[in-house]
């Protein structure tokens, strides 16, 4: 089984950080569908997925027992999530106007693009993890292919949640090594003090955060597509 799935704006954006010649993150997602997902589960984990289905069948029966239940508003879980998005949004392009960097303190000068990142990357978790468990809720109290959808959309959380954050956790170690790549290559050009490419590095760094935003709302999206589906 092979995916014919396009490759994620994020995978994409990353690939430019590698260094020549490396593996790009596109490469293994070719890779057999199965095997990569088998790497991703260990035995333990298929003995939770296969109780969980149980688990995910109840939820259906029992929002088919609840009566009176609202239905299921996509415009306004469409609402929340477009406002969620353009807060982050905002927070990743701002910068501090205020700073001026030193083309003789570029050490420092990563550092602070490192924290920026982080600081942000802590921001998207929260705040999206907390958007989805919203919208799990509301579904939750929808229909009964709704709240099965929710049900499963909390078990593949708590399986493979902490895979993806620990790989996110990556992210940075790969600005690293592409702000490497350009400090050297202005240190070898004729204006060695001229820090435009920092500037670009910083887009980059902006670009990746944005990518990563659209990657973290995806489970979201999708949930919010099925209620009108």
């Amino acid at each position: 089984m092979r995916s014919n799935l396009h490759r994620s704006t994020l995978v994409r954006q990353l690939e430019g950080c590698l260094p020549t010649g490396a593996a790009a993150p596109g490469d293994v997602a070719r890779q057999d569908v199965a095997e990569r997902l088998g790497q991703w589960l260990n035995v333990a984990d298929a003995i939770s997925l296969s109780s969980a289905h149980a688990t995910i069948a109840a939820a259906g029966r029992q929002a088919a027992r609840v009566s009176g239940q609202p239905a299921t508003a996509a415009a306004t879980l469409q609402a929340e999530l477009e406002r969620v998005r353009a807060v982050l949004s905002q927070s990743i392009s701002t910068r501090d106007a205020k700073h001026k960097p030193d083309p003789d303190d570029l050490d420092t000068e990563f550092a602070l693009c490192l924290q920026r990142y982080q600081d942000q990357q802590r921001r998207l978790e929260m705040s999206v993890d907390a958007l989805r468990g919203h919208v799990r809720q509301t579904l939750a109290q929808g229909s009964p292919r709704l709240a099965q959808l929710a049900a499963l959309d909390a078990v593949l959380d708590d399986m493979l949640g902490g895979r993806e954050q620990r790989l996110l956790n990556n992210v940075p170690a790969l600005l690293k090594a592409r702000f490497t790549a350009l400090r050297q290559a202005a240190a070898a050009s004729d204006t060695p003090r001229d820090l435009h490419w920092l500037q670009g590095f910083n887009t980059e760094l902006e670009q990746t955060l944005l990518a990563e935003l659209d990657h973290r709302l995806q489970p979201v999206v999708g949930m919010i597509e099925a209620v009108d589906s």
